[in-house]
């Protein structure tokens, strides 16, 4: 029997935390890591059901009906998700998957959406279905957000689809239009967990994630706009009609959509101060307005800040996770000793940017 594999990275957002909802309709600046999921695939067993392993859980073989509902963020959800919205596409016969990944799990890095886009792929490789990298990137949202239950926007399966190393998407989460902006060589993206997971699919986070989405909705909906993003600096007075926690709501998806556009600037004059200044407001805004970060993320933050690393922030959905940071690579050692020192439960996601020597004395 013939087997496909396709992989799909895990991906950093550089700027543009909360602002890809459907409600905020906003721009996020995403870029791929060098993580990856990868999923083989084989036509096998009857119709209708799949079969799954994964590395991670080697002794749990998995064997599901496309029929049944989630189970509440069980890992295969996701593939289950992808291959009913795929049997809505194409035939799908039977299958059996294999899963490896190298995406550390609920840090804001996105495994999920890696996952999704790699058991896409691999069904397209097995089927010859001719979808697009923008049609993967839907057919692995609307599994996600639409069957799993996940209340993400586009961002996390676009970037893992469509971007591209080196590189960040430049995103308008509401038209689906983007551009590739170069990333400075010089410049590396550190990646810290801060050691408290968060799961967007259950749990406290997942209800916190959906109070900020109705408090999302209450705001455009007062504001009578289509979308929040719709808004810039000179409508922030109109938010003093809204609750007092709805506006800050709101005002934290303005001011983060604009500095999307501002950092996509600032990258391409390669003005590294203005880039540290919006990724410093960035993390101030999701901090106090979206209040989305905890004592953990803000004190791996404030060491960078300390260390002179003003350009370090909250990444991904927040209420634990990581944080990233934009770290001239020549101190990229420095500056890991320094935050790692003061952060004793924290642990470094992006080992890859420090060379075997510089990882030997930063450990």
């Amino acid at each position: 029997m013939m087997t496909f594999t396709a992989k799909a990275p895990a991906r950093a957002n550089i700027i543009g935390e909360h602002t890809d909802y459907a409600p905020n309709g906003g721009h996020v600046l995403p870029t791929p890591l060098p993580f990856f999921t990868t999923v083989t695939i084989e036509a096998k067993g009857p119709a209708g059901q799949f079969s799954a392993v994964s590395e991670r859980y080697p002794n749990e073989p998995v064997t599901r009906s496309l029929e049944e509902q989630a189970r509440g963020g069980h890992w295969t959800d996701y593939i289950l998700g992808c291959l009913r919205v795929a049997a809505t596409k194409i035939a799908v016969p039977g299958v059996s998957l294999s899963v490896k990944s190298e995406v550390p799990i609920g840090c804001g890095i996105s495994s999920s959406a890696a996952l999704c886009v790699s058991v896409v792929r691999a069904v397209k490789a097995m089927t010859g279905a001719k979808w697009t990298d923008e049609e993967i990137a839907l057919i692995a949202y609307e599994a996600e957000h639409d069957y799993v239950g996940v209340p993400c926007g586009k961002m996390d399966q676009f970037a893992s689809s469509i971007a591209r190393p080196g590189q960040a998407l430049l995103l308008n989460t509401r038209t689906l239009e983007y551009r590739n902006v170069a990333l400075p060589p010089d410049i590396v993206l550190m990646l810290v967990s801060c050691g408290k997971q968060h799961d967007l699919a259950k749990g406290d986070s997942y209800k916190k994630r959906i109070d900020r989405m109705n408090e999302c909705i209450e705001a455009r909906d007062q504001l009578g706009v289509s979308v929040l993003a719709e808004l810039g600096y000179g409508d922030l007075p109109l938010l003093n009609k809204l609750r007092p926690v709805v506006a800050k709501r709101a005002r934290h998806v303005i001011t983060e959509n604009l500095r999307v556009l501002e950092m996509v600037d600032a990258l391409e004059k390669g003005d590294t101060g203005r880039q540290a200044e919006l990724i410093a407001q960035s993390h101030i805004s999701q901090r106090d307005d979206f209040e989305c970060s905890i004592p953990e993320i803000d004190a791996l933050v404030e060491s960078s800040n300390r260390y002179g690393i003003r350009a370090a922030r909250l990444c991904g959905g927040g209420f634990g996770g990581a944080i990233i940071a934009l770290v001239p690579s020549d101190q990229a050692t420095r500056w890991w000793k320094y935050v790692a020192k003061e952060n004793p439960n924290a642990s470094l996601i992006s080992t890859y940017a420090l060379n075997e020597t510089e990882s030997e004395h930063a450990a």
